[in-house]
């Protein structure tokens, strides 16, 4: 079989959270392994395992990696040439640590496909309190974060906002105890009206409104908005447009940003001044092909300065 490219699919994530079990669904669709060969290196062993039945099956071949120095371009080349596979799967062992992957050089077929950290619901609470940039650190490379054995009492709205503010770009699922997979947001769960004909974003809210329209646009498109923030410039902008938003505290006092929305209008940016946007919402499609809210200026007024210096994602 001629391999034209060879899609790696990390999946990263603590010890039991789930990584086998996401590794077995990747290893069983030939969507992902091409119908060839699937190279499976394991740097850590769980309490699930891929049973020789399932790997002959559907043709994986399992490596187990026991230390973070056999991870070596050497080894990688050894592997490529002696199992020639149209697809890897990596479950990582993130203790350590995603910095040595970016110095790992790949055989030359090769090439990362997707990054997909996985959670277990019922240790994220604990260990985003006591070993939150170890959790954290995955978590903001990902392309997907799987929540896994989410309980009838798991917040997922709440969660979900903490870690969209993590990641901006990530899709996000959770999968409940019964096997069903969700995204954890409904309509009634939002704080303001979307009934409204200007739906009034407070200030305590602008967090939900960021996070819910980064994953629902279309919830928003042809709706007008009210709400408090700042006029930023960005560089590859044309006239005409700003970005609007404010800063945020995405998961600790070092790591401030601005959130916000791409914003057609007159408003001159200086990243300084708060002032009252009403405008009105449509759905596009950002440069890398995925959809996105666009904020359309009505009207503007100055604002006083917010109550909180930066927008929090925790527990709102």
């Amino acid at each position: 079989m001629r391999r034209e490219f060879v899609p790696i699919y990390m999946i990263t994530g603590f010890l039991e959270s789930g990584k086998t079990t996401l590794g077995l669904t990747v290893l069983e669709n030939e969507r992902f392994t091409n119908g060839g060969t699937c190279l499976i290196l394991q740097c850590e062993e769980g309490e699930v395992e891929y049973d020789r039945e399932r790997l002959e099956k559907h043709r994986g071949v399992l490596i187990n990696l026991e230390d973070a120095d056999e991870l070596t371009p050497a080894k990688l080349a050894a592997l490529d040439t002696e199992y020639r596979p149209t697809c890897v799967i990596m479950e990582y062992n993130s203790m350590w640590g995603l910095e040595r992957l970016d110095e790992l050089k790949l055989p030359r077929l090769w090439g990362w496909a997707q990054v997909v950290t996985t959670v277990d619901a019922g240790t994220l609470a604990s260990y985003m309190l006591n070993m939150r940039k170890l959790l954290t650190d995955p978590m903001k490379a990902a392309d997907m974060i799987y929540v896994n054995r989410c309980g009838e009492d798991f917040d997922k709205a709440s969660w979900r906002r903490q870690i969209r503010a993590m990641n901006g770009g990530c899709s996000i699922l959770f999968e409940n105890l019964d096997g069903s997979v969700e995204d954890g947001v409904r309509d009634e769960d939002l704080p303001y009206d979307m009934k409204a004909a200007v739906i009034d974003i407070s200030e305590d809210q602008f967090g939900i409104f960021y996070t819910d329209s980064m994953d629902h646009p279309e919830r928003y498109d042809g709706k007008r908005v009210r709400l408090v923030g700042q006029a930023y410039r960005k560089k590859e902008f044309p006239p005409g447009f700003y970005y609007f938003g404010r800063q945020a505290m995405t998961c600790c006092a070092e790591d401030i940003q601005a959130c916000g929305w791409v914003c057609k209008g007159e408003r001159t940016p200086d990243g300084k001044t708060y002032f009252t946007l009403t405008a009105r919402c449509r759905k596009v499609t950002s440069p890398d092909g995925r959809a996105a809210l666009m904020l359309n200026e009505e009207q503007t007024e100055r604002a006083k300065t917010p109550r909180e210096a930066y927008v929090s994602f925790v527990n709102i």
